[in-house]
């Protein structure tokens, strides 16, 4: 499975994100809708998308807000931070979407074309002392179904690899290449040979390649 950098920046990407939502919103009083749609504006969620080392071990969540509100509005944020006893649901927000990013390799504002803040906040009530991987299970079927993109497009977009590029490193022609990306072919029949030359070129496993 391709992610969207290294797995050792994940930790500080959640806890970072997690206390910007929380700061920004329960202390800064932005309603949660509009500071969804500052962060996704700024560069800031460019540079975690792709795991900025600067960004994610040298800054804190207010930090990153501040940054966040500043970049697109010109305001400074200057509320001073408040120390809570547990994670709010808030926290759960970006710390969960944060996780998301990282193992889809989508991008934050992919992310929140499908699932609004009301919506997130609705899931934190059942899934915030769940295991993770239930809120990305839950995630990934909702996206899949706005994009409606197979697993072979979102690896090989993830990777920044073209159709071209792929079918001439990979050996499989372009028209497959295309066909199997549409559904038009479909990848659960293609050749073991035809996978694993595409799985090698794009870094994954066959199985990630294959539709459930």
């Amino acid at each position: 499975m391709i992610h969207a950098y290294r797995e050792i920046y994940l930790n500080n990407a959640r806890s970072v994100l997690g206390d910007a939502f929380d700061y920004a919103i329960n202390t800064c009083r932005i309603p949660g809708e509009v500071f969804v749609q500052l962060f996704v504006a700024s560069m800031v969620s460019r540079r975690m998308e792709n795991g900025e080392a600067s960004l994610l071990s040298g800054k804190s969540g207010v930090e990153i807000a501040v940054e966040v509100v500043f970049e697109t509005t010109g305001k400074c944020l200057e509320a001073e931070p408040k120390e809570h006893m547990e994670r709010s649901a808030e926290y759960w927000i970006g710390w969960a979407v944060a996780y998301y990013q990282w193992y889809s390799a989508r991008r934050y504002s992919d992310i929140f074309k499908v699932l609004t803040f009301d919506d997130l906040k609705k899931m934190y009530y059942t899934l915030h002392e769940a295991d993770i991987t239930k809120f990305v299970d839950i995630t990934e079927e909702r996206v899949r179904e706005h994009f409606k993109d197979t697993n072979l497009k979102r690896i090989r977009t993830a990777y920044g690899c073209t159709q071209a590029e792929l079918a001439k490193q990979s050996g499989v022609s372009l028209r497959s290449v295309q066909m199997y990306e549409q559904r038009r072919k479909d990848i659960n029949k293609a050749s073991a040979e035809t996978l694993y030359g595409m799985a090698k070129v794009l870094g994954c496993t066959i199985e990630d390649l294959i539709e459930k």
